[in-house]
């Protein structure tokens, strides 16, 4: 990070702008007077101590801008002191990452001088986020110049000001230098290498490098199915029953998949800093409400909503309305299932190309109309979730993780497990797998990225025009610069790419062994999403702020959940393979024991490998178990220093 870069040309105090900072336009003079001076204030009259300026911007085509955009940025001094607080870990001289401590900075690697350049971009941005969060009121009642936004001693001013409308936004702001680098390595070139990802990191934070490293894993992962899938694809095509050996590959890949991928992620967390890292104490979230109480754990009065209540909304509610929502998705993949017939009816009839095409159509109108449920539930769990209440933030996304995943699983699968299970039809299972598969990606390709992208550049050419107009040929870098990413759509986390590869993972690993290109087709897929997310993320969202990760996060369970109904799924599917009934030409339950026990050996299988392959490597242990004994015998030596004393 090159500290330097002045806010304009007539400031007294040049500073790096890091964060921008939007006030509502009609917000209070008293109010923002108020809320800089806590920003400015120093950290022992319970101020965050950062530096603060005002963006005045033109008016424009005859409408007044908003006066009330700021940006903050922060003194080097104030930011390395901010990293212990936010508990950061950094490299030791000794190759260990220990948690930065500002009296010892001079002995970590990479730190030299006054220590320019030791913080990422990402991580100075977080610090400033973590500062502005927890500012908190002190013995305010209200928001100056707001009698009706209270104020309770001890909780954040920010979230106050954010859960009432009166702050609009903040989020960092690109660095055009570093952006400019980070695209060229990461997608502006078309090779066949990895991503990466220690840059990503360095300027979008841990949690989307992870998501691209998992990205990236998944992929590669994927490449012996495909390689293997298209022979099989080429030599077997008419030949619908010869899929037993491919479904075994199947449930060996599925497993092995996701232990090593732990591996990985923990590689990628120590190296990061965030395998060790103390997870932050937990802020009530910014649109939780209830009537005023008090806290056992912080020992202030804040709202406090009862559990109750939540639990009545989530089971009489949110309950309901999801049951609903499954047996809509049922009755719509029952009128599919009557197109189909009709399509072939139509085409046994009178067999043409026309009719041939025809057979296809069933099939890409239930995919699209997927999608769209997709989308419609996706925004209706979204406000119940919210309408549900939760305080925190991480109760909040399990809730909506678990409402999306069982609509998205029954909504998208539901029809090939029919088509499997009830249909028997092993040629009408292939067609429709293609067919979602391939729609699915087109769909996901187009909303994703082309229309997100074709929208910002035309909001971009407009600021931009309108900026020029009022200008001239002044320059105005930082002004054009906050003007448009503060237009720009914002990021709303991972969970939408975390969904789709989960989805994309149920495909290969329940039913590729009847469609062996299942694989490729997401080989190629993920190859085009990571170039179209590494796009979007620089050029068509927001920056958004770094979020601190060790892992996935609830994506590990529902993958392995995926894994496991893989397993029964591949062990159903191979005994209703003629090849293996041929073996039981008299007695259907034996056959049927047979490939349950089978199946039982195999889970069986799957969690003594979970249990054998630790999920932190050797030499990551053998690190942690040092730091841990290190920290101990410091302790030790402080007690004995303290009783010295005494």
């Amino acid at each position: 990070m090159q500290l330097g870069l002045s806010v304009s040309d007539s400031d007294v105090s040049s500073f790096t702008p890091l964060v921008v900072l939007e006030l509502a336009d009609d917000t209070k003079a008293e109010a923002i007077t108020w809320l800089l001076n806590r920003i400015r204030d120093k950290q022992k009259n319970g101020g965050a101590e950062l530096l603060v300026d005002q963006l005045l911007f033109p008016a424009q085509d005859g409408q007044k801008s908003n006066p009330n955009v700021f940006v903050v940025g922060s003194t080097l001094q104030r930011l390395l002191k901010g990293a212990e607080d936010v508990g950061l870990f950094k490299e030791f001289q000794d190759g260990i990452m220990r948690g930065f401590t500002y009296a010892n900075r001079e002995s970590f690697k990479d730190f030299y001088g006054d220590g320019e350049g030791f913080l990422s971009d990402a991580e100075c941005q977080y610090i400033i986020k973590h500062e502005l969060d927890t500012l908190r009121a002190k013995n305010e009642e209200h928001v100056p110049g707001y009698p009706k936004v209270k104020l309770y001693p001890g909780k954040s001013v920010v979230r106050r000001l954010q859960s009432k409308g009166v702050l609009v936004q903040y989020f960092p702001l690109h660095n055009k230098e570093d952006l400019k680098r980070l695209s060229f390595s990461w997608y502006k070139k078309i090779k066949l290498s990895f991503q990466p990802l220690d840059d990503i990191r360095h300027y979008f934070g841990e949690g989307l490098a992870l998501y691209f490293g998992f990205l990236e894993y998944f992929t590669f992962a994927l490449v012996p199915m495909a390689l293997i899938g298209i022979p099989y694809y080429l030599f077997d095509w008419e030949d619908y029953d010869k899929y037993v050996l491919f479904a075994v590959f199947n449930l060996v890949w599925s497993t092995v998949f996701l232990e090593v991928w732990k591996r990985c992620s923990a590689t990628f967390a120590y190296g990061w800093g965030t395998l060790s890292r103390k997870k932050a104490f937990e802020e009530p979230r910014a649109g939780f409400h209830g009537a005023l109480g008090f806290n056992p754990i912080t020992g202030r009065e804040e709202p406090v909503y009862p559990s109750s209540k939540r639990q009545l909304r989530i089971y009489l509610v949110s309950v309901p309305f999801v049951l609903l929502c499954l047996y809509l998705s049922f009755y719509v993949m029952m009128v599919y299932f009557d197109m189909e017939n009709w399509a072939i009816s139509v085409y046994n009839e009178n067999p043409n190309f026309g009719t041939g095409i025809l057979l296809f159509v069933p099939s890409i109108i239930y995919a699209v109309v997927i999608e769209i449920m997709n989308l419609l539930y996706r925004y209706a769990a979204e406000f119940l979730t919210n309408w549900e209440n939760h305080r925190l933030e991480s109760s909040f996304q399990n809730h909506l993780v678990l409402k999306v995943l069982v609509f998205n699983f029954v909504n998208c699968f539901a029809s090939l497990f029919y088509i499997a299970f009830v249909m028997q039809d092993m040629v009408l299972l292939r067609q429709s797998l293609a067919t979602l598969l391939i729609t699915s990606q087109i769909l996901n390709q187009v909303m994703e990225a082309f229309l997100p992208y074709w929208l910002q550049r035309r909001r971009n050419k407009k600021v931009h025009k309108r900026m020029r107009r009022v200008m001239g040929d002044k320059e105005l870098p930082l002004l054009e610069q906050v003007q448009l990413e503060t237009e720009m759509n914002t990021y709303l986390g991972t969970f939408d790419d975390y969904l789709e590869q989960f989805l994309l993972f149920g495909y290969v690993s329940l039913f590729s062994c009847v469609y062996p290109l299942a694989a490729v087709l997401v080989v190629l897929n993920n190859i085009t999403e990571v170039y179209s997310d590494a796009f979007k993320m620089c050029h068509v969202f927001k920056r958004p702020f770094s979020e601190p990760a060790a892992n996935i996060g609830v994506w590990q369970l529902a993958f392995e959940t995926m894994s496991i109904i893989a397993v029964v799924t591949n062990c159903a599917l191979i005994g209703l393979s003629s090849q293996v009934k041929a073996y039981f030409p008299e007695s259907e339950t034996q056959m049927i024991l047979i490939v349950v026990a089978i199946e039982h050996v195999l889970l069986a299988f799957k969690f003594i490998l979970a249990f054998v392959i630790p999920d932190v490597p050797k030499d990551i242990q053998v690190k942690l178990a040092k730091l841990e004994f290190d920290s101990l015998e410091a302790l030790k030596k402080r007690k004995i220093l303290e009783a010295a004393e005494t």
